[in-house]
């Protein structure tokens, strides 16, 4: 599901919830003196919409500021999407992904299976004959993970998925109730179980790069109240009512026991480890974890709400960034990230793509950073 999908299918779910009306302005001081048409004001239309009945959900403002807007067609520079999904699901399909690519500025995207054995061997030869333009990652077995002697048979796979062209591991997934790798689900195995070690081990011999969702954003895991930021996406996929799950803190810690115990092994984490609302503790990850890398896939409207925060995290931490989308392959998609990066527009909304009632701001990064969070540092992955 990408994220568009999501979002319509989060509305229905809202729709149907007891959400909070986003303001109503007939208790405003004054308000029933503009809507009795005594000249200031517009008068109400008997068919209006009444602001007692607008849902959360529903609300999609429109910025009223007369400032510049930006078009990006296509990248800066060329880029490589480290993180994306085989979306495309025929040879036609595909075609025209590339053809998207061209138009946009995107020289590679690594397609993240999370599949093994027969799904991956399906998979793989339907973007393998584009192999200068797609990169085919694989998943994890976890078939018996909860017996003894797990480990063995899950390292051959690995193996064997390799040898068939699998370069990375990915999108592997913890959101606090264990380990998932597709449609293979654990539960209570965390990234760093010693039953998941030799994995990661064989990961790092055979030089494959591996892509970890951690985790998922903060108000997921915050009461569905008033005060929660993101509620109209929180509710849908709510973690608050979960029992016994692992919250995001402590699943970050994980991932920091994991990355610091492989050393050899390079990990990117999706999404900014989903700490783009503390972004100074992803520092510190980047800081003691040399073999750590973060994509930003996916939380570009969660970002560009701070844009002056985000770009000093930027420029400190260029090196260690790395573009990805996971939002499906139209260009306008594409675009919309390049306009958050690349420009310094402000107060728009893109309510179709992200679905957020706040207004975003472009990053305006200089060139040198653009240059390594578009292609550099995922080139020296990649290698």
């Amino acid at each position: 599901m990408n994220r568009r999908t999501f979002l319509q299918a989060a509305s229905v779910g809202l729709a149907t919830s007891p959400v909070t009306p986003v303001v109503g302005y007939a208790s405003q001081p004054g308000a029933q003196d503009r809507s009795a048409g005594n000249g200031v004001g517009t008068q109400s239309q008997p068919n209006a919409e009444s602001p007692k009945q607008i849902l959360l959900k529903d609300y999609r403002p429109k910025s009223i500021y007369k400032v510049p807007v930006t078009e990006v067609a296509k990248a800066k520079f060329p880029i490589i999407d480290m993180h994306s999904h085989p979306y495309a699901k025929t040879p036609e399909q595909i075609a025209e992904w590339v053809r998207n690519m061209d138009e946009v500025g995107v020289e590679k995207t690594v397609i993240l299976t999370m599949a093994v054995g027969n799904e991956f061997d399906t998979i793989y030869p339907k973007y393998a004959k584009y192999p200068d333009r797609f990169e085919i990652w694989c998943g994890f077995d976890f078939t018996g993970y909860d017996n003894p002697g797990f480990g063995p048979a899950a390292v051959r796979e690995l193996e064997r998925c390799h040898q068939a062209g699998a370069r990375g591991v990915g999108e592997l997934h913890d959101k606090g109730k264990g380990m998932q790798s597709g449609k293979q689900k654990t539960m209570d195995m965390h990234p760093d179980d010693p039953r998941m070690d030799a994995l990661w081990a064989k990961c790092g011999e055979l030089k494959m790069p591996v892509s970890l969702h951690v985790a998922d954003p903060i108000w997921m895991y915050q009461p569905m109240d008033k005060t929660n930021d993101g509620l109209m996406n929180a509710y849908h996929w709510r973690l608050d009512n979960q029992p016994n799950i692992v919250d995001l803190s402590g699943l970050v810690d994980r991932l920091e026991n994991t990355v610091t115990k492989h050393r050899q092994t390079t990990f990117v984490a999706c999404h900014f480890a989903n700490l783009d609302y503390d972004l100074t503790r992803l520092g510190g990850l980047f800081e003691r974890n040399p073999n750590l890398y973060a994509d930003i896939s996916a939380r570009y409207a969660e970002t560009a709400p701070i844009p002056r925060f985000v770009s000093q995290f930027y420029a400190q931490y260029s090196d260690r960034l790395v573009y990805g989308t996971d939002m499906g392959f139209d260009k306008k998609m594409y675009r919309i990230t390049f306009r958050v990066l690349e420009t310094m527009d402000e107060h728009f909304y893109e309510t179709e793509q992200f679905g957020y009632h706040w207004s975003l701001s472009g990053f305006g990064l200089p060139d040198a950073s653009l240059k390594q969070v578009y292609r550099e540092n995922a080139a020296k992955i990649l290698a």
